[in-house]
């Protein structure tokens, strides 16, 4: 009777420290080691929902980040805003958006087009002619999403209005232009194509072995599922039993197998973690299919409420609270709500922490730090 296979146990802890190793939230990554630009490409893209949080991520991650760095990068087209992974917006450098929105492509924005599809309002709607159409019309100069939905409903007079201008977002790497996403900037949403913004022909897909290896370098040591949940594709089973050669394979206690560069940093457990602030939808907390590495189970219904998600909040490592700031005339005030009873020393290292993320990112000269009620 054959044998069935062990590997060594990675406990909860243990996965902690080694996700937030690579997550650069264990230590955050002197800039001799690691640009703005490189940081970006590392964590595979930065959750850009909304146009602060790839600001506050990296201010977590990164020793020395300034926000006008960032919106350099932008400036200058070396990074960008488009729909990738799971069908969201996501930060990501120029190389990443030409390769990496055509891995995601079944994962995300075709799952999005085909729900729109079922829903009735692209009836008669062709994707390929739409692809074509869209394509000419944001190339030719680009378009508020308002302008886009008129045009193309010069061709389909019958569409629903939203489902048209989403089903261009799904058929094509559409990048929001800056202004839209600059530090201190404001601009609506302007779209033309990746292709047309970054002056350069499609690039193929990025292969699934390359992603499989980054994915595991950022947010590694992971499951199959794991990766499924991260990239929304399926079937990425025979990808891992591929590489598995090259692989080092953990399991973790409840028997789930794991695999892992074979040189990729695993942190003793005890390894301190200190506090840190993080954006809504940090990718933290949405890349594992199993997330009590850094979730506990009696707090995974905590960070949102209806469609709203909270900045959230880690002491030790794991989800500890959320937190709010409001900046008006010349003060911040930063709410901090925690989810159970810091230590004294605790709440000392989070508002030290507080007050660094204030410092970076808001130019008020008065910071009001408090524990409180971030929800009333």
């Amino acid at each position: 009777m054959a044998t069935k296979t062990t590997h060594p146990v990675l406990g909860r802890r243990a996965l902690n420290r080694a996700t937030l190793e690579r997550q650069l939230l264990l230590r955050r990554a002197p800039r001799s080691e690691m640009s703005v630009k490189g940081a970006v490409e590392h964590l595979v893209g930065l959750q850009a929902q909304n146009v602060k949080p790839p600001y506050y991520a990296l201010a977590a991650r990164l020793d020395g980040f300034r926000p006008e760095e960032l919106s350099a990068l932008m400036a200058s087209r070396e990074v960008a805003r488009l729909v990738t992974l799971r069908s969201t917006i996501h930060t990501h450098s120029a190389d990443d958006c030409l390769s990496l929105r055509p891995f995601a492509q079944a994962g995300g924005p075709d799952r999005e087009l085909r729900m729109f599809q079922s829903r009735g309002g692209l009836d008669g709607v062709d994707p390929d002619r739409l692809r074509t159409v869209a394509r000419e019309v944001v190339e030719d100069e680009p378009r508020t999403l308002k302008q886009l939905r008129e045009e193309l409903l010069k061709q389909w007079p019958d569409a629903d209005p939203l489902s048209l201008s989403v089903a261009a977002r799904c058929v094509l790497p559409l990048v929001q232009i800056t202004p839209r996403g600059e530090w201190g900037r404001s601009g609506q949403i302007v779209l033309t194509t990746a292709e047309r913004w970054f002056g350069r022909e499609p690039s193929p897909a990025a292969s699934a072995d390359e992603v499989v290896r980054r994915y595991l370098a950022a947010f590694g040591p992971a499951s199959v599922k794991d990766m499924q949940t991260w990239c929304g594709l399926t079937r990425m089973r025979q990808v891992f039993e591929r590489l598995r050669p090259g692989l080092a394979v953990f399991q973790d206690e409840k028997g789930v197998e794991l695999f892992d560069l074979p040189d990729a940093p695993r942190p003793d457990e005890d390894t301190p973690a200190p506090p840190r602030f993080l954006p809504e939808f940090d990718n933290l907390l949405l890349s594992h299919a199993d997330r009590s590495r850094v979730v506990a189970d009696d707090h995974k219904s905590l960070t949102w409420r209806g469609n709203q998600a909270y900045s959230t909040l880690l002491v030790d490592g794991f989800l500890a609270g959320i937190w709010r700031s409001v900046e008006e005339k010349d003060t911040v005030s930063l709410t901090i709500q925690a989810f159970g009873k810091l230590t004294r020393a605790q709440r000392d290292t989070v508002a030290a922490e507080g007050e660094s993320m204030l410092s970076t990112l808001s130019t008020a000269t008065a910071h009001d730090i408090r524990f409180g009620d971030v929800l009333g």
